[in-house]
């Protein structure tokens, strides 16, 4: 019995899988499960040696392709040193210095830094020091959230509640805290003579309401910067970022930035808050930030912020949350030997001709009789598959179009993972122009497989 066939019997018959039916894969299944043994710039490699190029940057976090030597070069040297040390009342080198370098490359008065292990528990961190700054300053009727529709910021009880899409918190709504929900800026629903500028204005006018008639009793309106990814990779115009700060501020609530999954320069810019532009009072960052090898997070906030917690022991307004694995050090050397890269190398440039290259190779799919939009922001393109081009009508979701896509991509060695009727293109930083070719040539097929085109 070969290696993969073993790997793949011991798996079904030990692991869980996350966010998957595992009855896809068993005995009755129609989907195959990739047993990878090694990985190498965009390109991963099974058992029988077959290559799949990873479209989508092992959900989202590989920046600069697997088995990068200069990361793992640091990595090595740090296990040499220290491998982990408790991070209440002990301090290292690596921490402080990702700290100092965070807060000089984020947007202007973000100056405090708090880790955390995943972007889950980030937005869990930013939701609880804003709930708990207000009760510090005397406000504690400030207990509430406002959303957008259809976002997404994690499978924790607290970032579910604060999301939208419903295949992850139907299910879970019974456990969630209450929050409001205002419809998003998403210039999918564009009219016929207006920008993705004019559509930000004009849904503005929720978001403006909500904040009139309830930032008395909340605590910070939550958001993903222009590309609500788990929902379908929709996109909207900075002038809403524009907008949100300037409401935020008048009317006295925090604004959380939820840059997980699109900052480290997936949007063009190094922080997609920078296209507002705008600092918020709580920016969140994760995937990206180990350069996709360890996990890590943090949540950078303002001194005003700290300021508030910041007390004598007795008053009990410290900020008690903790992770066991906080600032742990070598994935604070892969962050910082990931932030070495962009500080070497031209990597927002070179991501510039990326993206126009993208656009290039996928604008023919616009014209597909069952392509209703291709989108793209930066180095993030999505195509999204309809039933009806004309009325916009979506395939009915349990038909699962996009798995067609996914089982052609294999065969063609390509990994690209759709989001229901949503194929997309996210890429590490190092694809080559070619490779990105390959990409739209494969997803162009398996599009006129999964549409009977």
């Amino acid at each position: 019995m070969d290696d993969s066939l073993t790997l793949k019997q011991r798996d079904l018959a030990a692991l869980w899988h996350p966010c998957t039916q595992m009855k896809d894969y068993g005995e009755e299944g129609t989907l195959p499960l990739l047993a990878i043994r090694r990985g190498e710039g965009v390109w991963l490699e099974d058992f029988e040696g077959k290559r799949y190029l990873d479209a989508i940057s092992s959900w989202w976090v590989n920046l600069f392709g697997h088995a990068h030597p200069g990361i793992n070069a640091a990595i090595r040297d740090q296990l040499e040193q220290l491998e982990h040390v408790i991070l209440a009342g002990c301090t290292h080198e690596p921490v402080v210095q990702l700290s100092e370098r965070l807060i000089r490359l984020t947007p202007e008065g973000l100056d405090r830094v708090f880790f955390a292990d995943n972007g889950s528990a980030a937005v869990e961190v930013a939701l609880k020091m804003s709930f708990h700054y207000w009760k510090n300053r005397g406000h504690p009727e400030k207990t509430r959230f406002i959303c957008l529709s259809n976002s997404y910021h994690g499978e924790t009880l607290g970032a579910l509640a604060v999301g939208a899409v419903e295949l992850y918190r139907a299910t879970y709504a019974p456990l969630m805290m209450p929050v409001l929900t205002v419809p998003s800026p998403d210039c999918f629903d564009r009219g016929p003579d207006e920008t993705c500028a004019d559509v930000a204005r004009r849904q503005f006018v929720h978001m403006e309401r909500a904040l009139a008639e309830h930032a008395h009793e909340t605590c910070a309106v939550i958001v993903e910067p222009l590309v609500q990814c788990a929902g379908g990779m929709r996109m909207y115009d900075p002038e809403y970022l524009r907008l949100l700060r300037e409401a935020c501020d008048r009317h006295g609530v925090h604004l959380i930035a939820d840059e997980i999954a699109v900052g480290f320069g997936r949007t063009g810019t190094l922080f997609a808050c920078e296209q507002g532009p705008i600092s918020p009072d709580f920016l969140c960052l994760s995937k990206g930030l180990t350069g996709g090898y360890l996990p890590l997070a943090v949540v950078l906030t303002t001194n005003e912020v700290y300021d508030a917690f910041y007390d004598d022991y007795e008053k009990l307004n410290a900020f008690l949350h903790s992770h066991s694995y906080t600032g742990n050090p070598l994935a604070c050397r892969a962050a910082l030997a990931t932030l070495d890269i962009f500080a070497n190398e031209p990597v927002l440039e070179r991501n510039t001709r990326l993206a126009a290259r993208m656009q290039t190779a996928l604008a023919p799919l616009q014209d597909h009789p069952h392509v209703a939009e291709v989108r793209q922001t930066g180095m993030v393109a999505a195509v999204e598959l309809v039933q009806d081009k004309a009325a916009r009508t979506p395939f009915p979701w349990q038909e699962r179009r996009g798995l067609d896509i996914y089982r052609h991509g294999l065969t063609r060695g390509a990994l690209l993972r759709p989001l229901g009727n949503v194929g997309y293109l996210m890429p590490p930083y190092v694809i080559t122009e070619d490779e990105i070719d390959f990409l739209a040539e494969v997803m162009a097929e398996g599009i006129d497989r999964a549409t009977g085109v």
